[in-house]
């Protein structure tokens, strides 16, 4: 028989790093540094919650242990909050008390999680693979173009370098679930598919799965003691989109599943204005809704490119359900309207942007309307790649007017 998988050690340095978090949460209410007691808390408590989902998708044996670090953890935050009120001893007592059981729970998760049978790692290299490197690049270009039209001009370095980077994780993070959550279906769809990570067997599920978790929680304690709560709170629900809401259940169940799903890929330009901001406004809905409005015709034409991949996997997609001809006109009215609302929005995001989104605009629904009139591959390759090439320069011109004009 079998026994359960061990952990590897991207779980362990996770629970060492929240016990470590949770030792300076300790030490610091003892010196009264309340900077230093709350900035470790914000680390402690993601990575928490990160243990203790791996452990109820894996790891059974850590749960009981992890559940206690984690509630321990919640309750020494409640009591915190209460002493910065009242000040009351007992109040202070309890906090410290808290603190030390999250601290010895998450020890106790620690021994536990170097028993079982060892799972190989699998090569470095296709854990980079698994963060979907190519696709981060055009979610990083939107969420910085963000931080410039948030901060109408250069944003602070230190602050762009740490949203970026925090944004990075929670994409990798949500991109190495995804490869867990579709394993089945990339085998299915032809050898590009087939040889990635975890579909291919290279990296075990549970190990991907532990690196995809703790990339999510190591984004939120980043953003959120260095950027701010709301651009931390953006980039995990993001993220969390991604991958229940549009992996979990709309691209198994609907034709639809890139309209709504696309609001996952358009919240990387929320995080980088909440970033320069601290808050929301117009200019960030109007980023919001141009990545959302792009991604249909964008994934459509790359679903007329593999259209028998998708339908050897049964993933319903709309060439398969409604046909060619119903996915090109779809396809040209999206386009349509996406560059109407480009340009209308102009107004808010500038004279430099606005001529931009009129010719990048124009050549997308030249392009949508030759795609409309011959459904060919080669058409619908244009089209996807012009695609990528059109988001990247209109932002490109956002992030660019504040600059210039």
């Amino acid at each position: 028989m079998r026994s359960e998988p061990a952990p590897g050690p991207v779980l362990r340095g996770t629970v060492i790093a929240a016990a470590a978090a949770t030792s300076v949460v300790l030490v610091s209410a003892a010196l009264g540094s309340e900077r230093g007691h709350w900035g470790a808390a914000l680390v402690a408590l993601p990575l928490l919650v990160g243990v203790v989902v791996i452990a109820k998708l894996e790891y059974p044996r850590l749960l009981t242990a992890a559940w206690a670090a984690l509630a321990l953890m919640l309750a020494a935050i409640a009591t915190g909050g209460l002493v910065a009120v009242t000040d009351a001893s007992w109040a202070v007592g309890v906090h410290v008390a808290a603190a030390a059981g999250a601290l010895a729970a998450s020890l106790v998760t620690l021994v536990l999680s170097f028993r079982g049978e060892q799972v190989p790692l699998g090569p470095w290299r296709d854990y980079v693979t698994l963060t979907k490197p190519r696709i981060m690049t055009l979610l990083l270009l939107t969420g910085g173009a963000g931080m410039f039209v948030g901060a109408e001009g250069w944003p602070e370095l230190g602050t762009f370098v740490a949203a970026m980077t925090g944004l990075a994780l929670a994409c990798g993070g949500a991109s190495a679930l995804n490869h867990v959550m579709d394993a089945d279906i990339d085998r299915l769809m032809g050898d590009r598919t087939a040889s990635r990570p975890v579909a291919s067997g290279r990296v075990a599920a549970p190990r991907a799965l532990e690196f995809g978790v703790v990339l999510m929680a190591v984004s939120f304690a980043l953003l959120a003691t260095t950027v701010n709560v709301l651009t931390a709170a953006l980039a995990l629900v993001g993220g969390l989109f991604y991958v229940v809401v549009y992996t979990g259940y709309l691209k198994r169940s609907t034709d639809q599943n890139i309209v709504i799903g696309g609001a996952a890929g358009a919240v990387p330009p929320l995080v980088g204005y909440a970033a320069a901001t601290g808050s929301l406004a117009l200019p960030a809905l109007w980023l919001f809704l141009i990545v959302f409005l792009w991604t249909p015709p964008h994934f459509w034409a790359l679903a007329l490119m593999i259209k028998d991949h998708y339908a050897a996997a049964n993933v319903p997609m709309l060439p398969g359900t409604r046909g060619v001809r119903e996915t090109t006109r779809q396809i040209l009215l999206y386009s349509i309207v996406m560059v109407a609302f480009t340009v209308a929005v102009g107004w808010w995001l500038g004279p430099v942007y606005t001529v931009a989104a009129l010719a990048l605009g124009g050549a997308f629904i030249v392009l949508a309307v030759k795609l409309r009139r011959d459904a060919s591959r080669p058409h619908a390759v244009l089209l996807f790649h012009y695609s990528l090439a059109y988001l990247a320069l209109l932002f490109v011109a956002a992030a660019l007017d504040p600059l210039l004009v």
